[in-house]
This record gives structure tokens, sequence and C-alpha cells, in this order.
């Protein structure tokens, strides 16, 4: 027999719509969001100029720049870590082309374009595309410079109306004779194209922020055209072959080594550029407002591999080496991409173009690409990069890359950079001045500058020496790194200062104290040594038993000063002039296992905490009343305007163990006086029938509670509530189910106060219920509910909630880095 099953509840037990046994798994239909097909198009208009633009630089056939944009859209959009990415032919790859090219010919680039995304897989495959990152930021940014000059140089000749020479130097050196020579059309119609690239973007008013949705370089490209071809001036255009005679990949042919050294400068330029392009825009996508939850941060393994899929496809069919390139990249942000759909949308409009759009093509002007392509060369040479690595003292391995990737060449360039930097990073490391000097009260100040090695420990060494024995002295480190050797002999000289009646310390930059003075120096604890049970390493001196918590206390406020104090003065210090503003009233047990910081990840400023024996909030106008949490009360709503209060119980809690066991007999002590604020959460379970009366539990054998405890049906709510639960199971015990109903009780004690009640009406402030259970490491929130029970909401609703329920707070999903 076939079972029948309702719909109802198979979508209950499995989710909505859950399949049938042995049905086939539902079809997921393709989408494609609109903001992915705008975005695609935005970027096709900036590809489409800028691919035609780098292939006449670099001396290759015009059409391997349109296979190389959309086998960049289609391959390495597709199979790409970096979803937002756009790749294609980009300008920081010209010179490695264009030499390539004028060496070994079309074919043969192609064939090392090939063998470089081959590389690139492999590379992938094993995972070390982070290692990438761990090049100098001046290095990369000299590289880009040094590329961007050498396009600009280039270019400027066939903006003047000439043909460019093969290097840099000679390109410098035929200039002048250039600019004797020059040509006005095209002249007038690359600085036409430089004119509309500059003056575009800055268009004022909402007519200005319109016209930008157009990118300015297909505005500037279409300009130039049409007036090239009003007024009829004779330049040379760019030329399509058909695609029956395109030249695709040949075996290689030239030196081996000279191939090697090709291929891995194509694999490095493409791979460092992709995954810094990738890394940079997932910063730009993550900051804009409204991000897409469905970009995560890029795979720079799978990116890298993406790439060189997208380098096979592009050399196999004769385009150019492709890479991630910023300029569409950050334009394909920019237009609101949500997915990698935009990306290869865009290389499927250049594959429509590049076979319907032909005529249209073979009309732009090659000055027009000149000055385009100049104007992105001048544009890598970064000011905020030189600004950056000069802040960071790297402007020497700037300059070095730089003029060696100018002069020289790509790889011979980023060699050169990487040796100076390398050079750089070991004069900073083995450079260290030290300084010893007297000041008038006749203490000794040992300044270090720079990092403290054993290269420097002969020098520290003689200057320790020099100070008298019984002086005071202070050792400054300002640096931060000290390795082992130098460690042994600053220690080895405080131990010894101080036996001989010396006294000293070390401070940070600044004066700041890092270690303690040499009579405590053995203590074998760390900075952020783990709290629990913490124990110094070695033994300590026997405290004497009138003066344990004095000690305690002051080694505490000790290490507050030295570890904790200079990490949080600066926020402390804006506390104190802004004045506190919390935004939770936190009200508390006052045991001390219940660090209210810790538990809600919080800091100074954060919560306004009352703490009290068992979490209690007594009535207004309760006999025994207690002023002091009523108070506290008014003057958080009031005052301090805060946006929630929450009563936090816990499990364990030694007050409601209290109430349920001291007797009633004896003196009322001031412990005894304050419990009865408690009596009502009593009353409350007593009601549920969890607890029984006075006189059935001492007939159970069970310790007498306090007076005035009625039985079932006495107290006012326990007709009302029911049994408080946690996260679906019963509590353990009594002790527990009287700390949770505690919880509930107290939120209906904080709602008969004046001032919450008024902002409870004005929908100014929530109230919640929170118990933490010691033992676990676990919190846990009063669910909001309704009248047909708990829906895992996380306000209290105390009083209205006919199922009170305690959810368990989840972590969150880490992110996978």
């Amino acid at each position: 027999m076939t079972a029948c099953v309702r719909t109802s509840d198979t979508e209950s037990a499995h989710g909505p719509r859950a399949q049938q046994p042995h049905a086939p798994p539902p079809r997921k239909r393709f989408r494609i969001a609109g903001a992915d097909v705008s975005a695609s198009v935005a970027v096709f208009l900036i590809a489409l100029p800028l691919s035609l633009g780098i292939a006449l630089a670099t001396g290759a056939p015009l059409q391997a720049g349109l296979v190389a944009a959309a086998v960049g859209g289609l391959v390495a959009g597709r199979l790409g870590g970096a979803p937002l990415q756009v790749s294609g032919p980009a300008a920081g790859l010209t010179v490695v082309t264009a030499d390539l090219i004028q060496r070994y010919g079309w074919r043969t680039t192609c064939a090392i374009t090939v063998l470089a995304g081959l590389a690139q897989v492999g590379l992938g495959c094993l995972r070390v595309a982070r290692t990438a990152l761990a090049v100098s930021p001046a290095v990369v940014h000299g590289m880009l410079a040094g590329i961007g000059v050498t396009i600009a140089v280039a270019q400027l000749h066939i903006v003047l109306g000439g043909t460019p020479q093969s290097s840099v130097t000679a390109n410098l050196g035929a200039l002048p004779a250039q600019l004797a020579d020059l040509h006005p059309a095209a002249l007038s119609i690359s600085l036409l194209t430089l004119l509309a690239l500059v003056l575009w973007p800055r268009l004022p008013g909402w007519a200005g922020r319109v016209a930008r949705t157009v990118p300015a370089p297909l505005v500037a490209v279409t300009v130039a055209t049409a007036l090239a071809g009003f007024a009829h001036l004779r330049l040379d255009k760019v030329e399509l072959p058909s695609w029956r005679s395109h030249a695709l990949v040949g075996l290689p042919e030239g030196p081996v080594l000279g191939l090697v050294a090709a291929v891995l400068t194509v694999t490095l330029v493409c791979g460092v550029q992709s995954l810094l392009g990738a890394v940079a825009i997932d910063k730009l996508s993550g900051a804009r407002p409204g991000a897409a939850p469905g970009v995560g941060r890029s795979d720079l393994d799978r990116e890298l591999r993406g790439q060189g899929a997208a380098n096979i496809v592009s050399g196999a069919l004769g385009g150019l080496p492709i890479a991630g390139v910023a300029v569409r990249s950050v334009a394909n942000v920019r237009a609101g991409a949500v997915s990698r759909n935009s990306t290869m949308l865009h290389g499927v409009w250049v594959v429509v173009a590049a076979l319907l759009l032909v005529p249209v093509l073979e009309l732009i002007p090659l000055a027009a690409l000149a000055a385009l392509v100049m104007a992105i060369g001048i544009q890598m040479v970064s000011l905020n990069h030189i600004r950056s690595v000069t802040r960071h003292r790297e402007i020497l391995v700037y300059v070095v890359t730089t003029l060696g990737v100018a002069v020289l060449g790509v790889l011979e360039g980023v060699a050169t950079g990487v040796a100076v930097a390398v050079a750089v990073a070991l004069h900073r490391l083995a450079r260290t001045r030290i300084t010893c000097e007297e000041d008038s009260e006749g203490v000794h100040h040992v300044h270090v500058r720079g990092q403290l090695t054993f290269l420097a420990v002969p020098r520290l060494s003689r200057c320790l020496h020099h100070i008298p024995q019984r002086a005071h002295a202070v050792v400054e480190l300002d640096g931060s790194f000290m390795d082992h050797a130098a460690y042994e002999t600053l220690n080895s000289w405080l131990d010894s200062h101080a036996a001989h009646g010396g006294s000293a310390e070390v401070t940070g930059r600044g004066g700041q104290r890092i270690t303690e003075p040499a009579a405590t120096a053995h203590c074998g604890c760390r900075p952020w040594t783990p709290w629990r049970n913490h124990q110094c390493d070695t033994p300590q001196e026997a405290p004497r038993a009138d003066g344990r918590e004095q000690h305690q206390l002051a080694k505490g406020i000790s290490a507050f000063q030295q570890h904790t104090a200079p990490r949080v003065r600066g926020e402390l210090a804006r506390l104190a002039r802004e004045g506190q503003q919390p935004v939770q009233l936190f009200l508390t047990c006052a045991d001390s296992r219940v660090v209210t910081s810790m538990i809600t990840s919080s800091g100074p400023g954060d919560l306004f905490v009352v703490r009290n024996v068992g979490n209690l909030v007594p009535l207004p106008g309760a006999e025994s009343g207690d002023d002091s949490v009523a108070a506290a009360i008014e003057y958080a709503v009031d005052v301090l305007q805060v946006k929630s209060i929450t009563v936090c119980g816990h499990s364990g809690c030694g007050a409601m163990q209290a109430l349920l066991t001291t007797p009633t007999t004896g003196a009322p002590t001031p412990l005894k006086r304050w419990l009865r604020h408690a009596l009502p959460s009593l009353e409350r379970m007593v009601g549920q029938g969890l607890v029984g009366t006075e006189g059935e539990r001492e007939g159970e054998g069970g310790a007498s509670g306090p007076a005035g405890v009625g039985t079932s049906g006495t107290s006012g709510t326990s007709s009302t509530t029911s049994t408080p639960r946690i996260a679906g199971r019963a509590p353990v015990d009594v002790v527990e189910q009287l700390c949770l109903t505690n919880v509930v009780q107290q939120l209906e004690h904080l709602r008969a106060h004046e001032a919450v009640a008024r902002r409870l009406a004005e929908g100014t402030i929530e109230l919640h219920g929170m118990y933490f259970h010691v033992g676990e490491a676990q919190a846990y929130l009063l669910a909001e509910s309704t009248e047909g029970g708990a829906d895992g909401g996380g306000t209290a609703t105390a009083g209205q909630a006919s199922d009170e329920v305690f959810s368990q707070v989840t972590p969150t999903r880490p992110v996978e880095v």
C-alpha cells in the first residue's frame, strides 16, 4: 500500500514543497538580475574601445583584443573566483606583449599565452595564490607605474602622428624629431579625445549626473570618430580583417630559455595583477551600501585557475593575454552588479559587436585609440600610490622598480625592485640607534631606536654597563621586535643591576611601561594569560594572611596599567569627553561568575549595569523596598534614555537556593529581608505545581522555605502562567526552574515602575529576559510569544505570554578566509 501523507505535515517536517521519494529534483530556473544586465552594458561600453586600443598598442591584430575581451568575460567570468572582477586585455600587459610580438612573432606569442595559462592553472591547483600577496605593494605599484610610463611614451608618438619605437629610451630619443614633424589631423583628434576624457566626468548639475551614466572612453572615441568623419580628415583608421584570415596559435619557435622567461613573465604579471585586483574589488564591493548577500569574498586559488583557463582559450583562439582589469571591474561594481552574470554578459556583448559592428568599428581613428591608451598609461602612475609608499618610507623601492620596468623590462624591473625591497627590510632590521644620557635628577635613560637584534647586543651591553650601581635607569625601546639574544642580555642586566641595589624599568614608545621592576621579573605570566585558574608558572612568596587581598588588588591594577590601559586609553578618553550613552540597562546577579561584558561582547560605555543578589527588581512601594534599584531604573530610563532593559538570571544562583532552603525561623537578617522581593517568583512556581507548600515540603524531608509561600491557587499569577522551558527541554531541577521563573517575574515587576510603563506605552523601550548557563557557557533569550505559543523571537513579553520559552542563542557561521 502507498502511504498517504498530508501536504501540511510534509511541509512542516521537511520544509515547504518537500519533494516525494524517487521524484526528480526540481529544476532551477536561470534568472539574470536587472542590475547585472545594466552593469554588463556599462562594462561593455568601456571594454570595447579599450580592447581595440590595447591591441593597437601591442602591435597585435586588432581582433585579438576583441577575442581576449570576449574570452575574459565568458571563461574567466564563469570559472574565476572573483565574481565581480572583469577580465580582459589589460594595460599592464601591453609592454610585455609588445616585446614578445617583436621578438617571436604573433603565433609564438599566442603559444606563450597558452603556456602561461597552463602555469597559472598549475599554481592555482597548488593553492599558492595568496603567496603573490606577499610581494611588497611598493614593487607592485612601481611595476604598474613603469608599465604606464612605457605605454604613455610609446602612444605619444601615435598621438603626434608618428610611429613608436621599440623601447622607452628610443622613444624619448626620437621625441624631438617627432615634435618637429607634427601631423595636425592626428594631433587634433587626439587632443579632442583627451579633452572629452577629462571633461566628461566633470559635467555639473543634474544633466551631468545623467550624462555620466555613459562611460567617458566611449564618449571620447565616439566624438573623435564623428568629427573625423564630418571633417573628412585623412587618418589611419581601425582595420579588422576577415575572421576567416584570423591568425591562431602556432608552435613556439625560439630559444628555450627565452621562451621560459617569457612564460614566467606573463604568468607573473597576469597572476599578480589579477589577484591584487580581486582583493581590491572585495574591499570595494563590501563597502558599497546594500551589497548583494550572495557575493562573498574571492577565492584566490579559483581565481588563478580561472585566469589560467581564460589565457589558454584566448591564446588558442589568437587573443591577447588576459588579466583582471581594474577600470572595468570598478565600473562593474559601481554599476550595481550583483553576480558573475554581469561579467559573462559583457563578454556576450563583445562577441555580438565583433560579429555585427565591424563596419562601425572601422570608422574609429587610430589616433583616438592611441590617446585613450596614453591616458590610461598616465593614470597608472598614481599620486595616491606615491604618497602611500612615501609615508611608509618605501619610495626608493617604488622608484627603482618603476625605472627598472621602463628601462630594462617588466621581469627585470620587478626582480630589481624585489631585491631593493629585501635590502631595505634588512637595513631597517639591522639599523639600531642606542643612546644613553643622565637627566638632572640622576636618572639614566637608555634610548633604543629600531629593532633590537643580536647585531645591536654589543652596543646595548656597553651602554648598560656604563650605568652606575644603585642608580635608577629607564630603558626605552622604540621598536617592534626583540630577538632572544637581546632579550637575554637585557634581562641579565636587570637582575644584576637589582642585585647591586639599583632599580630599572623598561618602557615602550612614549614611556609606557612594558615590564615589571626587577623584583617581580620572575613572574612567568604573559600579557594575555588565560584568567581561568590563573597561577604564575614560578613559585611565589606566600602572601600574608592580613594582606592577601590588597596584594592581589595591587597586582591586578599593575597588570591593567601595564597591558590593558594603553589599549583602551583612547576609547576611555572619548567616553570621558562625550559622557556615557549606553543603549541598554543590564540588570543581573552579583554572582562573580557572570561577566556581563564577556557574555554580551560589549565594551566600555555600552551597558548600564545594575547587579544585586538574585537579579531582583523590587516592586514600587513594596514592604522593605529598596530605592537603589528603582533609582537606577529611573536614571537609566529617563536620563540615559536606554533603548532596552535586560533581566539576566543564571544557573546555580545562590539567592534562589537560599530562597528555597533558608528556614523562616530566626532573626530577620538582611539577606532574608532582601529575598522577600523574590517571594512572588517562588509563589509563581508553586502555582505551577512544581514545588509543594511549606508543610508538604517539610513532610517530604525538604528544608522549610520562607514564610508567606501559599499553596497552588493562592498566588495571583499561578493560574495564568505556564512553566518556563529552555529550548524545548524542561529544567533539570527545582533551582533552575526557580531561576527561570524569577527572570519572568522580575520582568513583570519592571512593568510596574512608572518610568518603564510610560516608555512601553510610547513604544520606545523593549524588555528582554536572559538566562546564562554558567557550566555550559550558553546564553538563552526569553522568546517572544503570542497566544498560540513561542515563536522564537528575542523580545520578552512577560505577563502576556502563554508559553514562556528561553531560546538558545546560536553563534553565526564563520566566514571562510
